[in-house]
């Protein structure tokens, strides 16, 4: 199978950063006007991009980054983008520690039907532990836990999404018939974790079921994608670190019995685009001068549930962590702990390092596009996820870095499928209640 280029863009209003919201040209309220949205969607889709993509989390602090703050709630955007859009992708952050799987199988399944098969759901385990008390819980489930219960919980919604088989309602309306009863399965699933009788009063979307992406980077957040995912947003510090989670996530899934073809790798973005070479770092270099040290603290806290690193000195090596608990993002914080150890890092520099967005895809459209092709040839990634929120810069990037990827044949010209499924490459998962077996996505 010939790969091609996969292209995600991450719909995220006034940023996750701390200064993006100040760009003249982002209106303030992004990240809850619904007509911005639409317009970022129906740009990426223009572009012929696979998908959008809606992070969230359920927890923030006064200090959390402004998009974080003030943000619509991600199955209710995408139902409004599925009307506003007729062939990209829709994917949204779900957490399976605070929900449970009946009512997100009806969520996704719904907006899977309503999009005629571009539903994608983002499965994620919360990171934050703070997240616990807004939804009557005194303390946050155990990483361990977490994952153990996503498990199950993705299980008994891929089951409820099978209630019906496709041919299940003949709707004959001369002989009476509306449904065959023989076609609708009951789920009848007694785990460690849930209890769903079923079945769902929903059927399948032309693609079969949503995409399954996932996002953990932690050896069970590693684990738990390859049994279960479809893609994965992944972070990417560095080529080399990049093609290492790659090459590691594939073998994974290899040993699970899937077929590594079967996940698409989408490491996060972001681009700084001018027409020179010069003027691309120009534009870098005060993009960093506006960044305020105060705030990458705070997103620095972020991984370590919002740990207040203002509190030691700036110039002293990386604090000691030990006493700090790591029930959150573990593979995130993990990572920083390490690299500050074995690099020999300050405070400040881990701040600048790990408290913003980096960006090595810094140049000229043509270099940006180089880098993208190496990393895909190179499998670091099969595509990628790109920041939306300074409108310039994505403009750029759709105006100027796609057509050179696809006069290079890396980037399709025009949508051939209908279905996320069908961008991305991925079967239609078999009904398993039926002999059929599965087939590929259109």
């Amino acid at each position: 199978m010939t790969r091609s280029l996969h292209l995600g863009a991450i719909l995220a209003g006034v940023g996750t950063s701390h200064d993006d919201w100040r760009d003249p040209d982002l209106p303030g309220d992004a990240s809850i006007d619904i007509n911005w949205y639409i317009d970022a969607a129906r740009k990426a889709e223009a572009a012929k991009f696979d998908l959008v993509f809606i992070v969230d989390s359920p927890y923030i602090t006064p200090d959390s980054a402004p998009h974080f703050l003030n943000r619509l709630e991600p199955l209710t955007l995408l139902s409004a983008l599925a009307v506003s859009t007729s062939h990209i992708g829709l994917v949204g952050t779900l957490t399976t520690s605070y929900w449970e799987p009946y009512n997100v199988a009806r969520q996704f399944g719904s907006l899977d039907n309503i999009s005629r098969g571009r539903a994608g759901w983002n499965v994620v385990t919360t990171g934050l532990e703070g997240a616990a008390r807004n939804y009557g819980r005194d303390h946050h489930l155990d990483h361990a836990e977490r994952y153990q219960r996503a498990r199950e919980f993705v299980s008994v919604v891929q089951g409820l999404w099978d209630s019906y088989e496709d041919d299940a309602f003949p709707r004959d309306k001369a002989a009476g018939v509306f449904l065959d009863k023989t076609k609708q399965h009951a789920l009848n699933h007694k785990g460690r974790f849930f209890s769903v009788a079923g079945p769902l009063a929903l059927t399948r979307s032309p693609q079969g079921q949503p995409v399954i992406f996932q996002a953990g980077d932690s050896d069970a957040g590693r684990d738990l994608g390859a049994t279960i995912a479809d893609a994965t947003f992944a972070s990417a510090d560095g080529f080399e670190a990049a093609q290492a989670y790659y090459a590691d996530l594939k073998a994974r899934a290899a040993a699970r019995g899937r077929d590594p073809d079967h996940i698409v790798v989408l490491p996060g973005l972001t681009v700084t685009i001018a027409d020179t070479q010069e003027e691309a770092d120009r534009l870098a270099a005060a993009h960093e001068a506006e960044l305020d040290l105060d705030k990458l603290l705070v997103q620095l806290g972020r991984p370590f549930n919002y740990h207040d690193f203002r509190q030691y000195d700036l110039d002293a090596p990386f604090p000691d962590l030990s006493h700090v608990s790591l029930n959150g993002y573990k593979g995130h914080a993990e990572r920083i702990i390490k690299t500050a150890r074995e690099e020999g890092l300050t405070l400040r520099e881990a701040a600048w390092r790990f408290g913003r967005w980096r960006s090595g895809f810094v140049g000229t459209p043509e270099t940006v596009a180089d880098e993208i092709e190496r990393w895909f040839t190179g499998r670091a990634a099969d595509g990628f996820n790109i920041h939306v929120t300074r409108p310039g810069a994505f403009a750029q990037f759709t105006d100027k870095v796609v057509p050179i990827l696809q006069r290079r044949g890396l980037f399709r010209t025009d949508y051939t499928a209908g279905t996320l499924r069908g961008h991305l490459g991925l079967p239609i998962p078999a009904n398993r209640h039926s002999v059929r077996p599965a087939q590929a996505a259109e």
